[in-house]
């Protein structure tokens, strides 16, 4: 079993007794603060200027979770380039095993001092490429595709 990363806190369920939409985001924000320092992100980040900030994010939920539910992430880099991270987490019943939800998440680089996109260090850039995954994303993409 994975171990856990947060539980389902009373506040985040609503009126069916299940985790509400809105706090899915917050349980995979969590996974991302958990996986920023692998990637020299967050703290690391910051202190040279820049941050992170989300373009665009896909959800899907696979089975519901209950308060008290412990979830745990898998995390992973589907690709990248000099100013964008493409992210998918993975939300799963810690104690049981199944599946609950996914995440897909397009970051974008932000140097902070102009609040402008910016490029990630090589630094990053190396980190990045030691934890790609080779997955293939199942609805975003660095770039949007042109119009038909």
């Amino acid at each position: 079993m994975r171990a856990p990363l947060c539980s389902v806190l009373p506040g985040w369920v609503d009126h069916y007794g299940h985790m509400n939409l809105a706090y899915y985001l917050v349980a995979f924000d969590i996974a991302t603060d958990a996986l920023w320092p692998s990637l020299g992100l967050g703290p690391d980040a910051r202190a040279r200027g820049l941050g992170t900030f989300a373009a665009e994010s896909w959800q899907a939920y696979t089975r519901e979770v209950t308060e008290g539910a412990p979830l745990a992430f898998d995390s992973e880099v589907l690709d990248y380039d000099a100013k964008r991270l493409l992210c998918r987490h993975t939300m799963f019943h810690a104690a049981e095993g199944w599946q609950a939800a996914e995440n897909e998440v397009l970051y974008l680089c932000i140097d902070l001092g102009v609040r402008r996109v910016g490029q990630w260090p090589d630094s990053v850039l190396a980190r990045f490429a030691a934890h790609a995954s080779g997955g293939a994303a199942k609805r975003l993409a660095l770039k949007r595709a042109s119009p038909g």
